[in-house]
């Protein structure tokens, strides 16, 4: 498919705002994306500021979430798109709801981080810092094939999972052994598995959005799962 999706209309007022629509999409990621890395550092260090950060950044991609799902309603209600103009508006009504299910789980870290502050500085953070930049490649990698229009790099982000998969398995594995070997670890140790889980559902939401993106491109609906090669 040609990737010039938007800009294809004679009605230039459509184009544009398609074209804004697009563009509030990607800020409303850049705003999850900082919100996944204020959380992990809050988590890692104890940073109670950085921590409420994220929860106030949490307010303002709700906000924004509300006025792009009301501004593709206003287009569906007034331009009643057809063919690849209404699966473009339907694909972001689910990545919008996408990235602020992303966004409560950097909250979620975040309010784990503020619960954890008066014990100090979290020791396991060396253990989250790989998962973390696989799944932050992931939603920006799945965001940059919607803003780009293309299914070229899909497939690469969908096997990233994998990858997901093997360092969450990892962790697990490391954190039941530590507790094993001294019970005053399981509780930080615990929390350090909530966090994990947070960030493989991060990873979880970047595969679904390109599910939608390739629902968008080729009118049909597919699970992660199949890999796309269908």
């Amino acid at each position: 498919m040609d990737n010039d999706i938007i800009g294809h209309h004679i009605s230039k007022p459509f184009n544009k705002e398609l074209e804004d629509i697009r563009q509030k999409v990607l800020f409303m990621n850049e705003l999850v994306e900082q919100q996944i890395v204020f959380a992990i550092e809050a988590f890692s260090t104890g940073n109670l500021q950085l921590a409420k950060k994220v929860i106030k950044k949490g307010n303002d991609v709700d906000v924004l979430e509300a006025a792009i799902d009301h501004e593709c309603t206003q287009i569906l209600a007034l331009r009643q798109p057809t063919a690849i103009d209404l699966r473009l508006l339907i694909t972001v009504f689910k990545i919008i709801h996408e990235l602020e299910s992303t966004g409560k789980e950097a909250e979620r870290i975040a309010e784990m981080a503020i619960e954890l502050s008066t014990t100090g500085n979290n020791t396991y953070h060396y253990e989250l810092e790989h998962i973390t930049i696989i799944a932050r490649k992931m939603l920006s990698d799945a965001l940059k094939a919607f803003a780009n229009m293309t299914l070229e790099n899909v497939p690469e982000i969908i096997q990233q999972h994998i990858n997901v998969n093997r360092e969450y398995d990892n962790i697990l594995r490391q954190l039941i052994s530590q507790m094993i070997e001294d019970p005053r670890n399981i509780s930080q140790a615990i929390d350090v598995i909530w966090v994990v889980r947070a960030i493989e559902k991060i990873a979880d939401h970047a595969c679904y959005i390109c599910d939608h993106i390739f629902y968008m491109h080729k009118s049909k609906f597919v699970h992660h799962s199949n890999k796309l090669t269908n």
